[in-house]
């Protein structure tokens, strides 16, 4: 029975899961909760089975180390019919999280207590696939169908208090989990409690009409994603048919789930967000700094996004501004955001004051004399940042981590202004940093090992996803982005529209195509970007100044009501003759003949231009693995979580295929464009992937 053990305290017989560190439900856990169950029940002595885990969790899922490969028995599916089946009474005793294949043991238990801190769920949606071991079948029949559809459609969890007033647990237990178990059980022995199989309880009558209204929205709100509408049919079959037939064919759509792309690509992030947390060569010896404060230089939508990212973590801000206009601007955007955790119930009135009492606002840098950490997030200008380095490097402590948030720029020169170059890094956040989930770490030259290990496990601790990578051009999302921008913008000059190419890469997977994006964000923060890399750019880059064109026309997107798209009062966007009319007028002044352009070239072009670039980084080593890449794009740009991110579309693709399409297109466009990394064209000739190198 290993991984699980047997033992006895009077009547009943206690079966404990030791599987650390999350007690995932291996073959060895199965098979000893099957031997556990037919221990009981040969013992007559026996009255009663609790099931309760060690460590500090319950079952916290399966083993998703056996998807895609033939899983040794017992299944979970056939093991949850045994716990049911069993002719004594099973308690689940639940403390952590039950999710996934644990919530659907625990619901295969008679009864569930839990402590109050426990939480519940089935996040199966989110690797691509649905619970496939009864998950769609019991939990309508415990809380009803249309909470069941939004738990398992959305994949999140519940705390315990809700589990319990929605009938998904029978009791909360205070004091010692196993005691508060036992407790339970001799009450309800002596009160002679029926057995109570979740698979005989009946489904509460329902409008079938919920189904069809369930996918519309799911349509919507998880757009191009197959599982969530899987899981809707799914939990229809608890409706239509009996409990066995209904699993059987929950059962099989989940296998057909699993076999698919989309699950595959939901796997690999599944696994790329937790690989990325380890840097490679980087001894886990290293101890980070502590860092008890924290200091936020520049009070724009920037800085006050990073602000409440720290507030929400409990760490003291100091906020240094220009002005007090500006400071007081930041608060009052922190208090309206922060407010709306209080009206959804999130926050208490207390809580935010609380939060809010963390603040110091100053208009000197001499405020941040004793943080431990300062993150700068003025506006994208290299003097203006030199400025702000060289008078950090003047007031902050001996040992106080400085930290830029730059997107663009080398943080090598700040950290030498700084004069304290082994205390500089980049901490590039996500507009908007109070949401967004990708840290950007950029070591640089100098950077001192525990200032690394410090922003990556301060990423952690702001509930962002941190990704360790080196400096270069916009470091590695933007970079890359900036040549998927680059080819918009030549396809534009060569004969398509805004609109097209939005549509292309919506049709793709992204919520956004390149010119809404601008629009939204404002052509004259694109136009600044612009002038700021300037230096850099090609000579077409420079005459590919369509940009720079509704810049001077004052077009400056939604906040002028035009842009690339006309708006109406309602920010409804709408194709402009007046910008198709500039653009062709472009093409002709700059000699280009402009062409119909079908969609497959330019979703080639876009893509492979980025993945291209990925290819590079990886070769200079700004990024140590392709997960690296695909983490940065799937968490801060919008890629398609079920197509993995770019690298590994790479490979679903084939490097072969996009290595002949980018000289396809070098022939085209030209070689300092479209020349093949050197890695690629190796990878490509010895028939191998970015992740099989």
């Amino acid at each position: 029975m290993a991984g699980v053990t047997f033992s006895r305290q009077g009547e009943i017989g206690i079966a404990t899961v030791d599987n650390p560190p999350v007690n995932a439900l291996s073959q060895a856990v199965r098979a000893g909760l099957a031997d556990a169950v037919r221990m009981a029940e040969a013992d007559s002595e026996i009255r009663a089975l609790v099931l309760i885990c060690a460590g500090r969790t319950f079952i916290a899922g399966a083993d998703i180390r056996e998807f895609g490969g033939p899983m040794q028995p017992p299944l979970i599916n056939n093991l949850v019919f045994d716990l049911e089946r069993t002719n004594k009474p099973l308690i689940a005793a639940i403390h952590g999280t039950a999710l996934g294949g644990g919530l659907e043991v625990a619901m295969a238990c008679h009864f569930r207590v839990a402590t109050e801190q426990a939480r519940f769920g089935l996040p199966e949606v989110k690797l691509g696939i649905l619970p496939g071991a009864g998950g769609t079948q019991r939990l309508p029949r415990l809380v009803g169908v249309e909470t069941a559809l939004t738990m398992i459609t959305e994949g999140g969890d519940i705390p315990a208090p809700k589990a319990k007033a929605i009938g998904l647990i029978d009791e909360i237990v205070g004091g010692d989990l196993l005691q508060g178990a036992i407790a339970f059980v001799e009450r309800l022995l002596e009160e002679g409690w029926p057995i109570r199989r979740t698979g005989e309880l009946p489904v509460a009558a329902v409008d079938p009409a919920i189904f069809d209204e369930f996918k519309k929205k799911l349509a919507k709100r998880q757009r191009g994603f197959l599982a969530p509408q899987a899981c809707v049919d799914a939990v229809r079959f608890a409706v239509d048919y009996p409990l066995e037939e209904g699993c059987e064919r929950e059962y099989a759509l989940c296998l057909e789930l699993m076999r698919g792309p989309q699950s595959k690509a939901q796997r690999h992030a599944f696994f790329a967000e937790r690989e990325v947390a380890k840097i490679p060569g980087f001894s886990p010896e290293i101890q980070a700094r502590p860092v008890n404060s924290v200091g936020v230089v520049g009070p724009g939508a920037m800085g006050t996004g990073i602000a409440i990212s720290f507030l929400n973590a409990g760490y003291p801000v100091v906020i240094v501004g220009l002005d007090q206009p500006s400071l007081d601007k930041s608060l009052a955007t922190m208090r309206k955001i922060l407010g709306g955790a209080v009206a959804k119930g999130a926050m208490t009135e207390e809580g935010l004051e609380a939060k809010l009492a963390l603040v110091t606002l100053s208009t000197h840098f001499e405020a941040l004399s004793e943080v431990d950490l300062v993150v700068e997030a003025v506006f994208e200008d290299m003097a203006a940042k030199i400025q702000v380095f060289t008078k950090l490097g003047q007031v902050t402590r001996l040992g106080a981590i400085l930290a830029t948030n730059t997107s663009y720029l080398d943080i090598d020169i700040l950290a030498e202004a700084s004069g304290r170059p082994a205390d500089v890094v980049g901490m590039h956040f996500f507009n908007p940093a109070n949401v967004m989930r990708l840290l950007e770490n950029v070591r640089g030259a100098k950077t001192a090992p525990d200032v690394i290990a410090t922003v990556m496990k301060i990423g952690k601790a702001i509930g962002k996803v941190s990704v360790l990578v080196g400096i270069s051009d916009g470091f590695v999302g933007n970079r890359m982005l900036s040549k998927r921008s680059r080819e918009a913008m030549f396809l534009l000059e060569e004969g398509a529209t805004p609109w097209q190419i939005d549509k292309v890469l919506v049709d793709f997977g992204f919520a956004m195509g390149p010119y809404q994006v601008s629009d939204l964000a404002g052509i004259d923060v694109q136009y600044a970007a612009r002038q700021a890399r300037w230096g850099i750019l090609t000579e077409r880059e420079h005459q590919a100044n369509i940009v720079d064109q509704l810049y001077r026309l004052g077009r400056y997107g939604q906040k002028t009501g035009a842009g690339y798209y006309a708006y109406d009062d309602k920010r409804n966007a709408a194709p402009d003759p007046f910008v198709e009319d500039l653009i062709v007028r472009h093409s002709a002044a700059r000699g280009i003949a402009r062409r119909a352009i079908g969609d497959g070239e330019i979703r080639e072009r876009l893509l492979y231009a980025m993945i291209n670039e990925g290819a590079k980084i990886l070769e200079e080593g700004v990024a140590a693995r392709p997960h690296d890449i695909d983490v940065i794009w799937l968490m801060g740009f919008g890629f398609p979580a079920y197509l993995g991110g770019p690298m590994f579309l790479a490979d679903q693709i084939g490097l072969k295929t996009i290595h002949d399409a980018l000289l396809k297109y070098e022939a085209r466009v030209g070689p300092e464009f479209f020349k093949p990394s050197a890695l690629l064209a190796r990878l490509a000739l010895e028939g191998k992937g970015f992740y099989s190198a």
